[in-house]
C-alpha cells in the first residue's frame, strides 16, 4: 500500500502564501485567492516518489480533523506563514496529537530566520525545510538520512540539528508540473471578470533586494528562468486537462531578461494558444516593442511595485527608478491596451503626511485600472525587519504581523500607526471613489459577471469604515 501524504495551507485566515506575498486577501479588496501552486508543486514529487497525495486549502473550508482521522496520512506538510504563525502552527500540532506516527514537515519564510527555535519550541515539528523546499521534500520522502539533507532542521535525542542549507535549484525545467488534479481549480479565480485563473512560476529570484522585500531573501539574487518551451508544454496541459485559458505569470521580476521576455511571447503566438495572462515588471524594464508583443501573445494586465510617490523613499528603500520611469511604463502600457495594476507601500520609516499624500496623488495621476495600497510590514528576512528593530519602531507591544499589510505593523519615523492606517484608507478611497475612475470602470465592463465582480468590490470598499 502507498505512504500518504496531506499537504495543507491551514485553517488561517485567507492569504496569498507566495513566501514573498504573504498577504491577506479580504482587507486589501482586488487581491483574489491563489491556488496553492507551491503544494501541487510538492505533490507532484510527491506522486513521483510512489506516495498517495492530498491537498486541501482550509483557509477557504474543510475539516482538518476529519481529513487526518480518515486519510491518516504518513507525512503531512503545511505551508507557514508570518501573518499566521500561531494559528498555522497549531493546525501542525493538532494533527500530531490526532496521529502520533505522521511526520511532520513545516516550510515558509518565517524560517529563514526562525528554523532551529522551531524544533525545540515545538516538539510536534519533526522537519521544518529552510528554503526551496521541492529538492528537500524529495530526499525526506525517499528516506536519505536526516544528516544528509541539505536545507533542513529536524530532531535527533531530543536535539535541534540544523543542516547546511540547500543551494538554489538552477534547473527549474526539470521539476514536474504543478498536481493540479489534487484541487478544485474552479476555486481560484481571476476578480475582474471571475474566470479560472491558474499560476505559471516562470521564473524565480530578484537581483535588487529592496528594503522591505523577501524577493532575494527566498529566492535569490540570480534569475533563474524556466525556458519558453517549458512554460508553453504546462501552459497547453492547463488548456487541453483543465479547460484553463487565464494565467497568471508569477515570478519574482518577469521581464529583467528582455530577448527571453520576447522569445516566450513570440513562441506563445507560434503555438496558436488562445490565452489571456497577466505578470509583473519593474518601471525601468518595459518598453513599446515588449509591450505590443506582451500584448498580441495574450497579456492583459501588467503589474508594478511602484511603491512611494516620493523620490526620496524610493531612494531610501533601494529601489532604482525614478517617477518618470515609472510614467513612461504606465504611458507604454496604456499605448499598447494593457491594463495596469500599481502597488503602492504607505508606512514605511521616512513615511511623513507630505511624503503620504505625494503617493496618493501619484497614484490618481497615473490612473491605472487597478491599485493595492500596503501598510509597510518588517517581515522577518528583509532589511525593514532589522532597521525596524534597531529604531523601535514597533513600540511596546513588539512587532505583530496578524494584520499585515493592512494593519500597521510599525509607525515611521513621524507617523503612528494608527494615522499610517487611518492615510491608508483614505488613499483607497480617493483613488477607487473618483468620478471619472468610476466611469472609466463601468464603460470597460464586457459582462454580466465582470459587473457583478466590480459591485460587489465597490460594495466592499464603501463599507468599510
Amino acid at each position: 500500500m502507498a505512504k500518504k501524504i496531506l499537504l495543507i495551507y491551514p485553517p488561517s485566515p485567507v492569504l496569498n502564501r507566495e513566501d514573498r506575498c504573504q498577504q491577506p486577501t479580504k482587507e486589501l479588496l482586488v487581491i483574489p485567492p491563489l491556488p496553492p501552486t507551491d503544494l501541487m508543486y510538492l505533490a507532484s514529487i510527491a506522486e513521483e516518489a510512489g506516495f498517495e497525495a492530498k491537498i486541501k486549502d482550509y483557509s477557504l473550508d474543510g475539516d482538518l480533523v476529519k481529513d487526518v482521522t480518515e486519510f491518516k496520512p504518513d507525512y503531512l506538510v503545511a505551508n507557514i506563514a508570518t501573518p499566521t504563525f500561531k494559528s498555522d502552527m497549531d493546525a501542525v500540532r493538532k494533527v500530531k496529537e490526532i496521529h502520533p506516527s505522521c511526520r511532520t514537515i513545516v516550510k515558509g519564510a518565517p524560517f529563514l530566520t526562525y528554523n532551529t527555535n522551531v524544533i525545540y519550541e515545538n516538539p510536534f515539528v519533526d522537519y521544518v525545510i529552510m528554503g526551496e523546499p521541492e529538492l528537500t521534500l524529495k530526499e525526506i520522502l525517499e528516506g536519505v538520512p536526516d544528516n544528509e539533507i541539505l536545507g533542513i532542521c529536524y530532531q535527533e535525542n531530543f536535539q535541534g540539528v540544523k543542516n547546511e542549507l540547500r543551494p538554489f535549484n538552477e534547473n527549474l525545467d526539470a521539476l514536474p508540473f504543478p498536481a493540479r488534479h489534487l484541487v478544485d481549480n474552479s476555486r481560484y479565480r481571476r476578480p475582474d471578470n471571475g474566470k479560472v485563473q491558474a499560476v505559471i512560476k516562470v521564473s524565480r529570484g530578484c537581483p535588487f533586494h529592496c528594503f522591505f522585500c523577501l524577493a532575494s531573501p527566498v529566492s535569490g539574487i540570480k534569475v533563474r528562468k524556466r525556458s519558453a518551451d517549458n512554460i508553453i508544454a504546462e501552459i497547453k496541459e492547463c488548456v487541453d486537462k483543465y479547460h484553463i485559458t487565464n494565467f497568471l505569470f508569477w515570478s519574482d521580476i518577469f521581464n529583467i531578461d528582455r530577448e527571453w521576455t520576447l522569445e516566450l511571447c513570440r513562441k506563445i503566438i507560434e503555438s496558436g494558444l488562445k490565452i489571456t495572462w497577466s505578470a509583473n515588471t519593474r518601471a525601468d524594464t518595459m518598453d513599446d516593442e515588449m509591450a505590443s508583443l506582451m500584448y498580441k501573445s495574450g497579456c492583459r494586465l501588467v503589474s508594478i511595485g511602484v511603491e512611494s510617490g516620493s523620490q526620496e523613499i524610493l531612494n531610501n528603500i533601494g529601489k532604482k527608478i525614478t517617477l518618470d520611469d515609472i510614467r513612461n511604463t504606465v504611458k507604454v502600457l496604456k499605448k499598447n491596451k494593457i491594463k495596469i495594476y500599481n502597488y503602492f507601500v504607505l508606512g514605511l520609516p521616512w513615511e511623513t503626511e507630505k511624503t503620504a499624500e505625494e503617493t496618493i496623488r501619484f497614484a490618481i495621476e497615473l490612473d491605472s485600472n487597478f491599485v493595492s495600497f500596503y501598510t509597510a510590514s518588517p517581515l522577518p528576512g528583509t532589511k525593514f525587519f532589522a532597521y525596524a528593530l534597531v529604531n523601535k519602531l514597533a513600540g511596546e507591544e513588539g512587532l505583530k504581523f496578524d494584520g499585515a499589510y493592512y494593519l500597521p505593523s510599525v509607525r515611521s519615523h513621524e507617523l503612528s500607526k494608527e494615522r499610517i492606517l487611518d492615510i491608508h484608507k483614505s488613499a483607497v478611497k480617493r483613488f477607487y471613489l473618483r468620478p471619472k475612475f468610476i466611469l472609466k470602470t463601468l464603460v470597460s465592463i464586457r459582462s454580466i459577471s465582470e459587473f457583478k465582480n466590480y459591485f460587489l468590490a465597490g460594495l466592499n470598499l464603501i463599507m468599510k469604515k
